[in-house]
């Protein structure tokens, strides 16, 4: 009676689990750039939606006749304005943004930072609220060489 068994070899393992590493370490160093990309995706979100915001209290400003110093309330939150727009002090955009302080934080005149970022400082943008009634303000250029 002949008995024949069938598998494969430890040789063959072997190979297979060297292929398997060797593909696991190239493809390692992919997945772990992921955060950053994440944390500069977060941070262009806010930006657009520090714009939208700013955008949005102007307009409901102008819909109800207030002066261009005048603080508007955006869903029970009053929010203090400069030449129509946010402000940039505390109590400004910074009401009509509702951001997550625990991912965000925000320092000096209006600067918004990856708090979970290597380098905050190296992962934000900067409002400058608007100088003059004729003139949206500025939301600048997000810096992400520290994400």
């Amino acid at each position: 009676m002949n008995k024949q068994t069938r598998g494969f070899t430890l040789i063959e393992l072997i190979v297979v689990i060297l292929i398997l590493g060797i593909l696991a370490a190239i493809a390692a160093p992919k997945f772990v750039d992921l955060t950053g990309q994440a944390r500069i995706a977060a941070l262009n979100g806010l930006r657009a939606a520090v714009s939208s915001a700013s955008t949005l209290a102007n307009a409901l400003q102008v819909a109800q006749g207030l002066t261009t110093g005048a603080p508007v309330t955006i869903e029970g939150t009053a929010v203090l304005m400069t030449n129509g727009y946010p402000s940039q002090s505390p109590g400004g955009i910074d009401q009509a943004v509702r951001f997550d302080s625990a991912t965000f934080q925000t320092t000096g005149t209006m600067t918004f930072q990856v708090k979970t970022s290597p380098t905050p400082a190296s992962c934000q943008f900067v409002y400058t609220a608007a100088a003059a009634t004729t003139t949206p303000p500025t939301i600048g250029t997000s810096t992400t060489s520290g994400c």
